[in-house]
């Protein structure tokens, strides 16, 4: 059974073998897609707030 991961910031799928995964000392997991998400994430954008994020589209109500 292959597992998918859900990126952290944006919300997409991941297939297997891609993407970063950070692990933060107290032991959360986060998983990135992309350097694009990482680097959003580090800077401390909220997804909610950003528009091409799936949190996103959905406070904007696109979906």
């Amino acid at each position: 059974m292959v597992d998918f991961h859900t990126c952290t910031f944006c919300g997409e799928q991941m297939e297997p073998g891609t993407g970063k995964m950070y692990v933060r000392k107290d032991g959360t997991i986060f998983y990135f897609c992309c350097s694009k998400c990482q680097n959003n994430y580090r800077l401390g954008r909220v997804p909610r707030r950003v528009a091409w994020t799936k949190a996103g589209r959905k406070a904007l109500g696109k979906e």
